[in-house]
């Protein structure tokens, strides 16, 4: 633990408590500003990676999205920091291992996470600044916002349009008919407080905002006395008072301010309600309706409250042995459960939702009888103490886990406490489970506990609401009609004195977006602060059981992974690799059904799962292997458990369960559709990429849109019986492949446990397999593509890609550099600002030897494609200067650096050695990247970057068909 001076408070705080969490080995610290009632909440720890956030409560009361707006507009320009955009500017010159802004549904928060205690510094200058003191340019507002242009910005005889990046990461996020149904339920189960509006904005609405709204709306929340710091990390208290005070604090009093805090008011009776989603025309509406219902339950910051809501959640939906989702699989009312299902506890007052997908709108009031007769039939027949107790098991097991991978360990501390804060609820409660979880366990003996809870939570509870969202050909031509009339109206009432304000504007705008500011002002790291090569985990090995074991602090859980090479597969095997990784832990095993083996599962472990990783050699992108990893997690008390669990699904898996196998298919082609309109950037870029290395035509085989149509063929294909059976033995046939497959392991925990994890292994794992050792390998690939993909979305996603290098080669670090130094000096600019994407940028796939562009939310498509091509202009025609150079350089070993759970690096470390990324392979190519010139950049996108060998891909609408047509793409059907 870091140290803490004794009565180091500083004098304008007063310190409200401290809480020790042993499990999560931290002091939670609490505090309050005297002067204007400012709260803060300090997470001491021993770990670098300090991170800050501060959070203003918003509650919007219409959907013009202007906390969202705010959000942004906030980050372009201080006070003390009068630059046109500060915010991407500080991620230039910065080592900060997390930096973003959010906008949730009642609470704004701007958050950042660094191990460099300078860099730490200089962000929570900026941060605080910007938040506090914005200086909110009305050009700004145009910008992220919405602004009204004329087609051509010079031209007032050309029609009227709407831009803005908000207005277009709106139309983007409001495309998905997931986005749509939580927002519609959520109008309808909260009709008079926050909840009902659509905080990030509804596209429509956006264009109602005015600057004066924005304004007041920011003097009104902006205000420390409205405002929850949270810090965690090795700096004391102390010192972050210190610097709130300095930057910011000091010049507040306090404010009264006046918020709709309150409670829903309750409905009497359910309520049914209909609506639309676009869907491209001539696209079909069979089998595309949504049916959810939801409930409103109780206060998300009464501790009891949540944690019975979770608890509840967890015994109807944890998994497919629970009997609501049982029910929502294996119903012919639909194809799937909805992504909708479970417990949303981040508001004021929690919901509780469940439903299906791929159903028909007159299926809704049996959807309500078959949920009503499952909560029914549990209430009847209780639940087992058993099971009460693995998913108590698992409550622990979550709370006690170190992330950190994806996001850092203290920012989702953090964010687990802020809902509490917000609300009015005790942040520590939250994070110190173990309280509770003792209450619960006794609460869980009487038989009639969970009984009472269905009963009065969901079945007598008649604030309930069932949403019907049916698809509509004609819907998204309906609104871009609407659309038009209206600019048409609007610019028909213009006067010659009001088309020339807008043109007027439109140059202004683009002359701010062109000035060069000053960034002197602003602080900076450089590269001598850069830390030296950050330290591999140590490991030993066990050649006995050719176990790789990883001594790491990972509070109280043990991790296992066994690791087989893919043996020699067809094309067909192949393509089957990602659905065998995602049944092999639904189906059942040896004498268990798969619903004995959930409820396995879930009582012995954190779950287990499965995957297929490929990459290509670090000096030949073609020379492409691969591993399947089965990994699992436990408690460090379940050890044991966990090294049988792997062994028995590894061992004994069962293919022959054909109507679960069918149902998870048809689940893997919901979820795989839904993410299109989410990733299409990423998508785009696997398409660009699909031929340029047999690793990125795998990609794209698997899991990119090439993926996606495949599965919806399956999905269709397997409705035939003899298909389905012909695919279940298939394969049944390649698990007996891989399972014969010589074997690795990898086993990560605390010291203490490991040897006898270690020991574990060996009286489990005995004998190896009789397997030939043949491994599978690919043939090289190599084409060019231009085409475009065509699905139901409102914004395009744009993808140019080139073939490079692999990631040994002396002109990969130049590449990667590259990436960061076209995002910084042009493609942000042209592409977001102007062009109004919500982003786009350019980087270096060194594993797949591809660059790659892309654009994401994007109202653009052949200019986008323009700007990729003139970005490279751009680099070659211009002087640099040093400085973007090595800011580009700082992004990249930020990159490099960047901290994991202790689990996560030992992963990490091992995984790297087994695709012969060795220590001395990532230090040669860091050095290569702290030696990266101007030169370099020049020469290397001269060498590798030919706009006449690219590749070329768009994720766009149907309504764009004649536009890509004229682009030269060839249009694929998803």
């Amino acid at each position: 633990m870091a140290a803490v001076i004794e009565n180091a408070t500083h004098p304008a705080f007063e310190k409200l408590r401290s809480h020790r969490i042993d499990t999560l080995n931290l002091e939670v610290e609490e505090y309050r500003h005297k002067k204007t009632g400012a709260r803060h909440l300090h997470l001491a720890a021993d770990n670098d990676e300090n991170v800050f956030f501060v959070a203003l409560r918003t509650f919007p009361m219409d959907s013009t999205g202007v906390a969202h707006i705010l959000e942004h507009t906030a980050l372009c320009g201080s006070e003390k920091y009068p630059v046109r955009d500060p915010f991407f500017m500080m991620i230039r010159r910065s080592l900060n291992t997390f930096m973003n802004a959010f906008t949730s549904s009642d609470w704004t928060a701007y958050p950042f996470a660094s191990m460099n205690r300078k860099d730490f510094d200089n962000l929570l200058s900026v941060y605080l600044d910007s938040v506090f003191f914005s200086k909110l340019d009305p050009l700004d507002f145009a910008q992220e916002g919405h602004r009204l242009e004329f087609e051509k910005p010079d031209d007032p005889n050309t029609d009227l349009v709407y831009r803005g990046v908000v207005y277009n990461e709106m139309k983007g996020a409001m495309s998905a008919p997931t986005s749509q149904l939580w927002q519609n339920l959520s109008s309808h189960l909260f009709p008079t407080t926050t909840y009902h509006y659509n905080s990030g904005g509804e596209p429509d609405h956006i264009v109602d905002l005015s600057y004066d709204d924005l304004v007041n709306f920011y003097r009104h929340h902006y205000h420390p006395s409205n405002a929850i710091f949270a810090t965690y990390g090795s700096i004391p208290a102390h010192e972050h008072h210190e610097r709130f005070e300095e930057l910011a604090l000091k010049r507040f009093d306090k404010l009264d301010i006046e918020l709709p805090v309150r409670d829903e008011k309750r409905m009497f009776s359910p309520v049914r309600v209909e609506q639309g989603y676009a869907v491209n025309e001539g696209e079909g509406t069979e089998n595309k309706t949504h049916i959810v219902t939801g409930w409103l339950l109780g206060h998300s910051f009464d501790l009891l409250e949540n944690m019975e809501g979770q608890l509840l959640s967890a015994v109807l939906l944890e998994n497919s042995a629970s009997p609501l989702m049982r029910a929502l699989e294996t119903t012919d009312l639909g194809h799937a459960p909805s992504p909708m299902c479970g417990l949303e506890d981040s508001n004021r007052e929690m919901t509780f939702v469940c439903g299906i997908e791929g159903s028909e709108p007159d299926k809704h009031k049996e959807l309500e009888t078959l949920i009503e007769n499952t909560l029914q039939k549990v209430i009847e027949e209780g639940v087992s103490e058993e099971r009460l107790e693995a998913i108590l098991h698992q409550l622990e097991l979550h709370q006690r886990e170190i992330a950190g991978d994806q996001f850092p360990y203290g920012l989702q501390l953090i964010m687990s406490a802020i809902a509490p804060m917000v609300h009015g609820g005790d942040p520590v409660e939250l994070l110190d489970l173990e309280p509770v979880l003792a209450t619960l366990r006794e609460k869980i003996k009487d038989p009639e506990y969970v009984p009472g809870l269905i009963r009065r939570k969901l079945l007598e509870n008649p604030h309930r609401v069932t949403l019907t969202l049916r698809p509509d050909e004609k819907l998204e031509s309906r609104r871009q009609q609407a659309i038009r009339e209206a600019l048409a109206r609007r610019k028909a009432t213009l006067t010659e004195e009001e088309a020339q304000q807008i043109v007027d504007r439109a140059r202004a705008l683009e002359e701010r977006q062109m000035r060069k500011d000053d960034d002197s002002i602003l602080p900076k790291v450089d590269l001598s602060d850069v830390p030296l090569q950050m330290p591999e985990p140590e490991c030993r090995y066990d050649g006995d059981i050719s176990a790789t074991v990883y001594a790491r602090g990972t509070n109280g859980l043990v991790y296992e992974q066994v690791v087989v090479p893919v043996p020699t597969l067809t094309e067909e095997d192949l393509l089957f690799l990602p659905y065998y990784t995602t049944l092999i832990s639904e189906v059942g095993c040896g004498d268990l059904d798969y619903l004995q083996m959930q409820d396995r599962i879930s009582a012995e472990s954190g779950g287990i799962s499965a995957a297929f990783s490929a990459k290509g050699k670090i000096d030949d992108v073609q020379d492409v292997s691969g591993y399947l990893i089965f990994s699992g997690k436990a408690l460090a008390r379940n050890r044991g458990k966990l090294t049988r669990l792997l062994h028995d699904v590894y061992n004994g898996a069962r293919f022959d369960e054909k109507d679960r196998i069918r149902e998870i298919i048809a689940q893997i082609r919901a979820r795989r559709v839904q993410a299109v309109t989410g990733s299409g950037h990423a998508l785009a870029m696997g398409a660009a990429s699909q031929g340029l290395s047999a690793g990125a035509w795998l990609a794209y085989r698997l899991g990119g849109l090439a993926g996606i149509r495949g599965t919806k063929q399956l999905d269709e294909a397997l409705n035939d019986p003899a298909e389905l059976e012909a695919f279940c033995g298939r394969l049944a046939a390649l698990h007996e492949k891989i399972r014969n497959q010589r074997r690795q392991f990898l086993v990560i925990g605390e010291d203490e446990q490991l040897p006898a994890m270690v020991d574990d292994l060996k009286s489990c794992w005995q004998g190896e397999p009789d397997g030939s050792g043949e491994t599978w390998r690919m043939d090289p690939v190599d084409y060019t593509t231009r085409e475009a993909w065509l699905t139901s979305t409102q914004v395009n996603f744009c993808a140019r890609a080139y073939q490079t290098v692999p990631v040994d080669h002396p002109d990969a670090a130049a590449l990667t550099v590259l990436g960061g130094f076209l995002r910084n000096g042009y493609l942000h600019r042209a592409i977001r600002e102007k062009g109004g994407a919500y982003g786009g940028g350019a980087g270096q796939d060194s594993v797949n030897g591809v660059f790659r562009f892309f654009s994401y939310r994007d109202p653009r498509l052949g200019e986008t494609l323009e700007d990729f091509d003139k970005a490279l202009d751009w680099l070659q025609e211009n002087d640099h200067e040093y400085q973007e150079l090595e800011e580009s350089i700082l992004g990249v070993i930020g990159q490099l650096d960047r901290p994991r759970s202790p689990a996560g690096a030992a992963r990490h470390a091992f995984h790297n050695k087994l695709f012969g990324r060795s220590p001395e392979q990532r230090a040669r190519f860091r050095e290569r990247v702290l030696a990266v010139t101007l030169d370099d950049l020049k020469r290397v996108a001269n060498t590798w970057l030919v706009p006449e060998k690219a590749s070329t891909a768009v994720v766009t609408s149907s309504d764009n068909r004649e536009m890509v047509t004229e682009l030269g793409l060839a249009i694929q059907e998803l």
